[in-house]
C-alpha cells in the first residue's frame, strides 16, 4: 500500500526544486542572452531532409543585423 504521507511531500519538494532551478536559470544568467549581436552580413540557415528514396536541402540567408531583419517584414508601399 502507498504511503501518501511520504509521497505527497516528496512530489511537492521535487516540484519546488524544479521551479526554483528554472527561475534561477532565467533570472541569473546575464551572459547568455538570446539572439545575436548586430553585425554585418547574413546568418545562413540550412534544412536537410533525407529518406531512402531521396532528399531535399534548403538554405536561407537572413540579415544578421536585427534592424535589417525587421525591415523585411515592412510592406513595400510603407516607408
Amino acid at each position: 500500500m502507498l504511503d501518501w504521507g511520504i509521497i505527497a511531500p516528496l512530489v511537492g519538494l521535487i516540484a519546488f526544486a524544479v521551479f526554483a532551478l528554472a527561475w534561477m536559470r532565467l533570472r541569473f544568467d546575464p551572459g547568455k542572452a538570446r539572439g545575436s549581436e548586430p553585425k554585418q552580413g547574413d546568418h545562413v540557415l540550412t534544412a536537410d531532409y533525407q529518406s531512402g528514396l531521396g532528399g531535399h536541402s534548403t538554405t536561407w540567408r537572413v540579415p544578421a543585423d536585427p534592424q535589417e531583419y525587421a525591415k523585411k517584414f515592412v510592406p513595400k508601399d510603407k516607408t
